[in-house]
């Protein structure tokens, strides 16, 4: 059998914490910042964490299933 394939885009995106958690850096925070309000940037710099519902899909991309 082969090896399966990492994808490329979701190694730039998703990064595995210690505790097996997927996380992520937050959309929308690039340009047009004048118009957000400073809560909304602020909560905007936290990593995310991938939904439970996503992660099967996620970890799959990531070739960790």
């Amino acid at each position: 059998m082969p090896k399966v394939k990492t994808n490329s885009s979701a190694k730039k995106r998703f990064k595995v914490t210690g505790s097996g958690k997927i996380t992520f850096q937050k959309a929308f925070k690039r340009h047009i910042l004048t118009k957000k309000s400073t809560k909304r940037k602020r909560n905007m710099r936290m990593d995310g964490t991938v939904a439970d519902a996503n992660m099967h899909f996620v970890k799959r991309l990531l070739g960790m299933k």
